[in-house]
């Protein structure tokens, strides 16, 4: 069995162009770990990769999923197992790119096999939350799962809402569910690097990245979406730079202003990125820019050994 390298960073990192080059040196093939990459519209507002890179090297779980369609770290997770066994009997080494730290997390973690709760069930805890305020709604979680109280922010309405539903409907907290899990792979087979961009020199690539969207027909792209008829707003609305671009549209923010507007709200998901980075993935070697090339050039594909790379 081969290796298993595993490539995670903040938006504008370059994560992409370093796997393309990993996987042209190892003779590998690229999985997407990047939750609005999977998406079949929106190219290049979710930076996937360009037509030339998918000719050099096969990519995989780019651009298949209707946005309108549910997908979840669950289903990833299913599709990633598959792709690597298919991968591995061709002979090459799997490479898995992304931002999205939850996937990279059910990967090698294993992911909780909590029971499939029904919609409505579902629906009835979200009701609630709406209806009692995010506020109440926390008080009364911590009140039936006290472990939340320490694992979930107050604010989080989301986390909350999963726990709540998993522990009311399972009658377990969600927590005790993912004590049980393990990843299938062995860790020994996972090589995990992350891209450490400083925080100044990242801001500069979000904010050179933006104006190359734009400059490359990101607003067409909204623009082409929001003519169609009886379009769900709500579930575009979470891919950065949608709603920026529909307010440009509009005309109710100039073209500065929207450049500014998605900038904030990238680098605050950046952000985001690094904080799981700090606290989930502290046995993953970090990389330097100037150290990327070197990093590279250690690979072999006769004997990817993990000291190879640290």
């Amino acid at each position: 069995m081969s290796k298993i390298i595993l490539i995670y960073g903040p938006t504008a990192s370059g994560k992409s162009k370093f796997a393309l080059k990993v996987a042209k040196k190892i003779n590998g093939e690229i999985i997407n770990a990047d939750s609005m990459q999977v998406y079949k519209k929106l190219k290049i507002l979710t930076a996937r990769p360009k037509k030339e890179d998918l000719k050099k090297v096969k990519h995989n779980l780019y651009g298949f999923i209707d946005i309108n369609k549910s997908f979840s770290t669950g289903d990833w997770l299913k599709f990633v197992v598959k792709i690597i066994k298919k991968i591995n009997r061709k002979k090459k080494i799997p490479i898995i790119v992304g931002g999205t730290g939850l996937y990279f997390h059910s990967l090698v973690e294993g992911f909780s096999k909590v029971p499939a709760i029904p919609i409505k069930f579902r629906n009835k805890i979200r009701n609630l939350n709406k209806k009692i305020g995010q506020k109440r709604f926390y008080k009364s979680l911590i009140k039936i799962d006290p472990i939340s109280k320490v694992k979930i922010n107050s604010n989080d309405v989301q986390r909350s809402i999963r726990a709540y539903e998993v522990k009311k409907y399972s009658n377990k907290s969600i927590y005790e569910w993912q004590k049980k899990t393990k990843s299938i792979f062995n860790s020994k087979r996972f090589i995990k690097l992350y891209l450490n961009y400083p925080r100044e020199d990242l801001i500069k690539r979000i904010s050179v990245r933006t104006k190359k969207m734009i400059k490359c027909g990101a607003v067409l792209e909204v623009k082409k979406i929001l003519n169609k008829k009886n379009i769900k707003k709500e579930h575009y609305y979470k891919i950065i730079g949608f709603r920026e671009i529909e307010n440009f549209l509009e005309r109710k923010i100039d073209k500065n202003t929207l450049c500014d507007q998605i900038n904030i709200r990238t680098r605050q998901y950046a952000k985001r990125q690094t904080t799981w980075f700090r606290g989930k993935m502290k046995s993953w070697t970090p990389i330097e820019p100037n150290k990327f090339t070197t990093h590279i050039k250690k690979l072999n594909k006769s004997s990817l050994k993990l000291d190879q790379l640290i």
